[in-house]
Protein backbone atom coordinates (compact mmCIF):
# COMPACT_ATOMS: atom_id res chain seq x y z
CA UNK A 1 0.00 0.00 0.00
CA UNK A 2 1.46 3.58 -0.92
CA UNK A 3 1.59 6.52 1.48
CA UNK A 4 1.98 10.26 0.32
CA UNK A 5 2.95 12.56 2.79
CA UNK A 6 2.08 16.16 2.25
CA UNK A 7 1.87 19.39 4.30
CA UNK A 8 -1.00 21.41 4.48
CA UNK A 9 -0.62 25.24 5.09
CA UNK A 10 -4.14 26.43 7.12
CA UNK A 11 -5.18 30.01 6.80
CA UNK A 12 -8.21 32.01 8.82
CA UNK A 13 -8.25 35.84 9.97
CA UNK A 14 -5.28 37.48 12.08
CA UNK A 15 -6.85 37.68 15.90
CA UNK A 16 -8.83 34.75 15.46
CA UNK A 17 -7.45 30.78 17.07
CA UNK A 18 -7.82 27.40 15.99
CA UNK A 19 -8.81 24.60 17.23
CA UNK A 20 -8.04 21.09 15.49
CA UNK A 21 -9.07 17.75 16.47
CA UNK A 22 -10.55 14.35 15.69
CA UNK A 23 -13.97 13.17 16.40
CA UNK A 24 -15.70 10.05 15.93
CA UNK A 25 -19.34 10.59 15.17
CA UNK A 26 -21.12 13.92 13.46
CA UNK A 27 -22.98 14.62 16.64
CA UNK A 28 -19.72 16.47 17.02
CA UNK A 29 -21.23 19.39 14.38
CA UNK A 30 -24.03 20.22 17.23
CA UNK A 31 -22.32 19.46 20.33
CA UNK A 32 -18.71 21.56 19.65
CA UNK A 33 -21.43 24.57 19.06
CA UNK A 34 -23.35 24.22 22.08
CA UNK A 35 -20.01 23.90 24.34
CA UNK A 36 -18.66 27.48 22.55
CA UNK A 37 -21.88 29.07 23.10
CA UNK A 38 -22.58 28.05 26.92
CA UNK A 39 -19.11 28.20 28.35
CA UNK A 40 -17.78 31.67 26.26
CA UNK A 41 -21.15 33.83 26.19
CA UNK A 42 -20.60 36.14 22.58
CA UNK A 43 -17.73 34.12 21.52
CA UNK A 44 -17.98 33.76 17.77
CA UNK A 45 -17.13 30.96 15.98
CA UNK A 46 -17.29 29.18 12.78
CA UNK A 47 -16.63 25.46 12.49
CA UNK A 48 -16.23 22.15 9.90
CA UNK A 49 -16.45 18.84 10.33
CA UNK A 50 -15.38 16.10 7.67
CA UNK A 51 -17.75 13.37 7.90
CA UNK A 52 -15.65 10.15 6.91
CA UNK A 53 -19.06 7.59 5.75
CA UNK A 54 -21.91 7.95 4.08
CA UNK A 55 -22.24 11.49 2.13
CA UNK A 56 -19.01 12.46 3.72
CA UNK A 57 -19.77 16.02 3.47
CA UNK A 58 -18.48 19.13 5.29
CA UNK A 59 -20.52 19.36 7.87
CA UNK A 60 -20.88 23.17 9.53
CA UNK A 61 -22.33 25.14 12.07
CA UNK A 62 -21.24 28.56 12.91
CA UNK A 63 -22.28 32.48 14.66
CA UNK A 64 -20.21 33.95 11.62
CA UNK A 65 -20.21 33.67 8.20
CA UNK A 66 -16.80 34.56 7.62
CA UNK A 67 -15.28 32.81 10.28
CA UNK A 68 -17.88 29.32 9.08
CA UNK A 69 -16.15 29.59 5.44
CA UNK A 70 -12.43 30.20 6.86
CA UNK A 71 -13.22 26.55 8.52
CA UNK A 72 -14.62 24.88 5.52
CA UNK A 73 -11.71 25.77 3.53
CA UNK A 74 -9.20 24.55 6.03
CA UNK A 75 -11.28 21.35 6.10
CA UNK A 76 -11.13 21.52 2.35
CA UNK A 77 -7.52 21.60 2.32
CA UNK A 78 -6.64 18.90 5.04
CA UNK A 79 -9.39 16.49 3.46
CA UNK A 80 -9.18 14.03 6.43
CA UNK A 81 -11.88 11.88 8.04
CA UNK A 82 -13.45 13.13 10.74
CA UNK A 83 -11.60 16.12 12.08
CA UNK A 84 -13.01 19.10 12.80
CA UNK A 85 -12.05 22.78 12.08
CA UNK A 86 -12.85 25.75 14.89
CA UNK A 87 -12.08 29.11 14.64
CA UNK A 88 -12.78 31.37 17.19
CA UNK A 89 -13.17 35.29 17.79
CA UNK A 90 -14.15 36.92 21.16
CA UNK A 91 -12.11 33.63 22.86
CA UNK A 92 -9.23 31.82 23.09
CA UNK A 93 -8.67 28.18 23.59
CA UNK A 94 -7.81 27.90 27.40
CA UNK A 95 -11.31 29.39 27.86
CA UNK A 96 -13.01 26.23 26.19
CA UNK A 97 -10.39 23.31 24.98
CA UNK A 98 -10.93 21.61 28.06
CA UNK A 99 -14.76 21.14 27.80
CA UNK A 100 -13.66 20.35 24.14
CA UNK A 101 -11.91 17.13 25.51
CA UNK A 102 -14.24 16.11 27.74
CA UNK A 103 -16.77 16.04 24.73
CA UNK A 104 -17.80 12.38 24.07
CA UNK A 105 -16.95 12.37 20.56
CA UNK A 106 -14.06 13.97 20.78
CA UNK A 107 -10.70 11.21 20.32
CA UNK A 108 -8.30 13.83 20.45
CA UNK A 109 -7.01 17.75 19.70
CA UNK A 110 -4.03 18.00 17.11
CA UNK A 111 -3.54 21.98 17.59
CA UNK A 112 -5.04 25.09 19.54
CA UNK A 113 -3.16 27.93 18.43
CA UNK A 114 -2.78 31.56 17.09
CA UNK A 115 0.54 30.42 15.50
CA UNK A 116 0.81 30.03 11.51
CA UNK A 117 -0.18 26.04 11.30
CA UNK A 118 0.84 23.17 9.09
CA UNK A 119 -1.30 19.82 9.11
CA UNK A 120 1.05 16.89 8.14
CA UNK A 121 -1.36 14.50 5.99
CA UNK A 122 -1.22 10.67 4.92
CA UNK A 123 -3.11 9.62 2.12
CA UNK A 124 -3.89 6.32 1.08
CA UNK A 125 -6.31 4.77 -1.31
CA UNK A 126 -8.73 4.84 1.70
CA UNK A 127 -8.39 8.33 2.39
CA UNK A 128 -6.48 11.55 4.08
CA UNK A 129 -5.46 11.24 7.46
CA UNK A 130 -3.44 13.65 9.92
CA UNK A 131 -0.07 12.54 10.70
CA UNK A 132 0.36 15.49 13.44
CA UNK A 133 0.98 19.29 13.25
CA UNK A 134 3.85 21.97 13.04
CA UNK A 135 2.44 24.80 15.32
CA UNK A 136 4.35 28.41 14.69
CA UNK A 137 8.13 28.34 14.61
CA UNK A 138 11.30 26.50 15.89
CA UNK A 139 12.84 27.70 19.28
CA UNK A 140 15.58 30.55 18.75
CA UNK A 141 16.81 30.41 22.50
CA UNK A 142 16.65 30.33 26.17
CA UNK A 143 14.14 32.82 27.68
CA UNK A 144 16.61 35.29 29.69
CA UNK A 145 15.08 37.78 32.71
CA UNK A 146 13.95 40.61 30.62
CA UNK A 147 11.81 37.56 28.38
CA UNK A 148 11.10 35.92 31.71
CA UNK A 149 9.28 38.86 32.94
CA UNK A 150 7.96 39.70 29.77
CA UNK A 151 5.87 36.11 29.82
CA UNK A 152 4.90 36.69 33.55
CA UNK A 153 3.53 40.19 32.40
CA UNK A 154 1.59 38.97 29.62
CA UNK A 155 -0.36 36.58 31.64
CA UNK A 156 -1.10 38.76 34.01
CA UNK A 157 -2.50 41.40 31.27
CA UNK A 158 -4.93 38.58 30.18
CA UNK A 159 -5.78 37.51 33.88
CA UNK A 160 -4.99 33.89 34.35
CA UNK A 161 -2.48 34.74 36.86
CA UNK A 162 -2.71 36.91 40.12
CA UNK A 163 0.01 39.41 41.43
Amino acid sequence: MDVKVQVVQLRWEEGCNIIVGQSHFIKTVEDIPEIAVSTVPGIEYGLAFCEASGPCLIRTEGNDEELVRQACECANAVGAGHTFYLIIRKAFPINLLNQIKACQEVASIFAATANPLQIVVAQTDQGRGIIGVIDGSSPTGIEGQAQKRERKDLLRNFGYKFG
